[in-house]
């Protein structure tokens, strides 16, 4: 097969998101949009990508260069455009970089929904000899070039929006910025580009009349779904997209057959900090409720329900494990895990490091990390579990922590099985409370304690009879 070299226009300053970041940098899912479309270079298993930066270059190139999708055996390199003299300009910034053997893929920087199948039959319709164009209908085609065709109804020019006359106007099958074409004719006709025309730029379509004219076939691949050719210039095509993206995610979830209460308040991102990719794996009679986000990589068990409001990151979630409202799990990259049965929430907290194991419960306003819960273990209200290890079937009470930093260190507490901690007690790491054992509620435990004892550490009681509570002073 002819090699592919992709190449990407990103150097725009996209006046219209009003932000600081520029536009290829604004996110969807959680990723950068100019990530989104370099994945395509991966999956193409292109030889090369060549990004072309203009307006904040130095920022895209940097948060580009260490992306996961940059790093998949594909050759990426950067050039500039400066000044932004139009497409055909961008282009001609990336001739010297182009090999004559390979066919050039050209891509837009802020549209992230291409889809590869649809590049792959893009590239195929090009042939490695043919000027092949991704095109579609549009009902209102405003402000995108309109592909011209003669009375064979063979692509005779792309003709932009400026530029046309009030009958081209209404054609309404438009070029998406994306195109293919063998790189021996590309950088000739680049170099014939002039900027005759309203906006004083060189124009990319301008290379469709120069293939006509040298005798050269030009062919539209036509497809129905806009959403892969759409492009963002504004928050709120932004948003659009973004729901658009995720509505697709909760589909393909349901044609699993994932119970999804409302599929338009689902969320699926991938974790900037950690590199990891969203996705959600789900196993049989799966339910979940509205305004779910799932972040990273998280996996949910057959039957598993997950109640309205979560937020799960990098998780991995057993068998008939109920995650309640509004509980919160962030795996981080450590990961965190809910043992099979488990009942997690409402309103808990677990982070980095949380393993679960079988039927444990983990109550409301309880927050646990980097910590190990055996069996059966059950903290269910208002408690902290952090650097501990705590053994089966032991029953946290209510108020209860780990006081596992002295200041400079982590410490670590061990809660051996059957254990019970009383209410508002504070095990202060390293201890270890013995098997069996029962801490007395209030105690604050500063020593290990032997299998089976009572250990109670607290103040003794005074009671002082017929006391009488300070009264106010009259007002002079």
């Amino acid at each position: 097969m002819t090699p592919l070299d992709i190449l990407i226009m990103a150097a725009g300053k996209g006046t219209r998101m009003k932000s600081r970041i520029p536009k290829v940098l604004q996110r969807l899912a959680g990723r950068p949009l100019l990530h989104h479309v370099l994945d395509q270079a991966t999956h193409l298993q292109a030889r090369s990508a060549i990004v072309i930066t203009g307006h904040g270059a130095t920022e895209v190139e940097a948060a580009t260069a260490g992306a996961a999708s940059a790093a998949a055996g594909v050759d990426l390199k950067f050039v500039r455009q400066e000044p932004q003299l139009g497409t055909g300009h961008a282009v001609q910034q990336a001739v010297p970089h182009l090999r004559q053997d390979g066919t050039v893929v050209v891509l837009s920087g802020d549209v992230p929904l291409t889809q590869a199948d649809t590049l792959r039959a893009l590239v195929a319709a090009s042939a490695g000899e043919r000027l092949a164009l991704l095109t579609v209908t549009l009902p209102d085609p405003t402000g995108y070039g309109r592909i011209v065709r003669g009375a064979d109804g063979a692509v005779q020019a792309i003709v932009e929006h400026k530029d046309a006359t009030e009958a081209q106007r209404a054609i309404t099958e438009i070029y998406s910025g994306i195109l293919a074409v063998p790189a021996r004719l590309l950088a000739p006709w680049l170099a014939r580009l002039t900027n005759h025309n309203a906006q004083g730029e060189y124009y990319l379509t301008d290379i469709v009349a120069l293939a006509v004219a040298d005798g050269v076939p030009v062919v539209a691949h036509r497809i129905t779904d806009a959403l892969q050719v759409a492009g963002v210039n504004s928050p709120l095509q932004l948003a659009e997209l973004e729901r658009a993206h995720q509505l697709r995610q909760a589909r393909a979830l349901m044609e699993q057959g994932v119970r999804l209460a409302d599929p338009a308040r689902f969320d699926v991102r991938d974790d900037a900090r950690t590199g990891v990719r969203g996705e959600v794996v789900c196993g049989q009679d799966v339910e979940i409720d509205v305004n779910c986000i799932f972040t990273g990589r998280v996996e949910l068990g057959e039957g598993v329900t997950i109640g309205a409001q979560c937020c799960i990151a990098n998780a991995r979630i057993a068998a008939g494990a109920v995650i309640h409202p509004y509980t919160h799990i962030d795996g981080e990259k450590a990961g965190a895990t809910v043992g099979e049965g488990a009942l997690v929430g409402p309103f808990a907290r677990l982070r980095p490091g949380a393993q679960l194991g079988r039927d444990v419960h983990i109550g409301n306003f309880v927050e646990v990390k980097n910590s190990t819960l055996a069996d059966g273990a059950k903290a269910n209200h208002l408690a902290y579990l952090g650097d501990a290890t705590v053994g089966e079937r032991v029953n946290y009470g209510a108020g209860s922590i780990t006081a596992n930093y002295d200041g400079a260190n982590k410490h670590r507490t061990v809660i051996e099985a059957d254990v019970h901690v009383g209410s508002n007690c504070v095990l202060v790491a390293p201890v270890t409370i013995g098997a069996g054992g029962t801490v007395g509620g209030g105690s604050t435990i500063t020593k290990s304690t032997a299998p089976g004892a009572l250990s109670v550490a607290r103040g003794k009681q005074v009671s002082i009879a017929n006391w009488s509570r300070p009264a106010k002073q009259p007002k002079p």
